[in-house]
């Protein structure tokens, strides 16, 4: 009976999930899909390996499922449609571990419990990905998890790229940069060698551009330094994140117009970004096919910051070999892959424009110092091998 890894990832109102099933060495995606609108109309839907819909289920609008009710139904899918696979184990995305754990960890109560604590540095996260994890504790206490920690990959960060220039205490208590999206990050590391071999031995800057964005700079595979910091806010803007801020407008917002810590968050968190620079959209999609003039400058903002960050990175790396573009908008938005390189060409990046768009693997031109490629990332597979692995170990 071969064994069946499920990942999890769970956000605010949906629960994301993908299986696995385990063959000699390699990791077979068998299925995916999620639980969206868990708590206004809830709908279910899984597909397997080629496309094929498994299940398609809503309970009707009005209910809330929550993320114990889908982390349930989802469990006796699974266990239905296996066809004879064993269910050995689930892994989860957790976004903050910081740095106490520093690599994938077995689950117990007390995990969870220690967790809780990351909760303000990760709000729209840690509380949600806390979640299954705990919902599965309680109905199936002996069914195994890993947490794997998107942090965890910025540990080999050197101890002056993890400081503020803040008192030195507060650095030991924990006040410090711990960067974030290290599982995709951690995936591009481990395919780069097959992309091109001299970027990953050498100096590389991963862009992970999605509805949350950041950078991160390797060196021989390895990160060095991240645009993301103490929380996922710091850094390039995003969709609704307003990205690094000078602390003088928090303290002024405070002092002079009022504004509370829970106001602040959720202006920093939800109404800012391309949203709030924009008043269109979030989604990059959309402000590239608007024609209001706002987003626009939401769109210039955005590169404009990737371009500042960019030499930043090149700077702590003495140097650049590569760009890899992953994530939604790097992946898919042409048009915001080709501002970038042209914004490159001063580091030794020439754009091949018809590769570009065709959504080539290889966008730089032929001859160009810097590559410059688009690499799919696979946060689920990662998490898969991390869960394999330790459990198996």
């Amino acid at each position: 009976m071969a064994d069946a890894i499920a990942v999890l990832n769970a956000g605010s109102s949906s629960l994301k999930f993908s299986l696995f099933i385990v063959r000699g060495e390699e990791l077979e995606p068998a299925q995916r899909g999620q639980v969206e609108s868990l708590y206004t109309d809830p709908h279910f839907i899984a597909k397997d390996a080629a496309g094929r819909v498994l299940e398609n289920k809503r309970w009707g609008h009005g209910l809330k499922l929550g993320h114990t009710g889908a982390v349930a139904h989802l469990v006796a899918h699974l266990r239905e449609s296996l066809q004879g696979a064993h269910l050995a184990g689930v892994g989860h995305r957790v976004v903050h571990g910081g740095m106490e754990y520093t690599k994938p960890v077995r689950v117990d109560a007390g995990l969870v419990q220690a967790l809780q604590k990351f909760v303000p540095l990760a709000p729209l996260h840690q509380p949600h990905n806390l979640a299954p994890i705990a919902a599965i504790l309680g109905k199936l206490p002996d069914l195994p998890q890993v947490a794997c920690f998107d942090t965890s990959f910025h540990r080999s960060n050197p101890e002056v790229a993890q400081m503020f220039a803040l008192p030195h205490a507060l650095h030991t208590q924990g006040v410090r940069r711990y960067g974030f999206h290290g599982l995709s990050y951690e995936y591009i590391a481990s395919t780069l060698p097959q992309v091109d071999a001299r970027a990953a031995a050498g100096r590389t800057v991963v862009m992970h551009l999605g509805n949350g964005a950041s950078m991160c700079a390797l060196e021989g595979g390895r990160s060095v330094a991240s645009t993301m910091g103490f929380t996922a806010v710091e850094g390039l803007p995003m969709g609704t994140r307003c990205g690094s801020v000078d602390p003088g407008v928090i303290l002024y917002l405070m002092d002079q117009r009022g504004m509370d810590v829970r106001a602040i968050e959720k202006m920093v968190y939800k109404e800012s970004g391309l949203l709030g620079v924009s008043g269109v959209s979030s989604d990059m999609r959309a402000l590239l096919g608007s024609s209001d003039p706002r987003a626009a400058v939401a769109i210039d903002l955005y590169c404009y910051r990737i371009r500042r960050e960019l030499g930043s990175l090149a700077a702590a790396l003495g140097g650049l070999d590569a760009l890899v573009f992953t994530a939604g908008i790097g992946e898919h938005a042409a048009p915001i892959r080709e501002r970038v390189c042209r914004d490159a060409e001063w580091l030794g990046l020439r754009l091949d424009t018809g590769a570009n768009a065709q959504g080539a693997r290889r966008i730089s031109a032929e001859g160009s110092r810097v590559a410059a490629y688009v690499v799919p990332t696979n946060e689920e597979l990662m998490i898969a091998r991390h869960t394999r692995a330790l459990l198996a170990g």
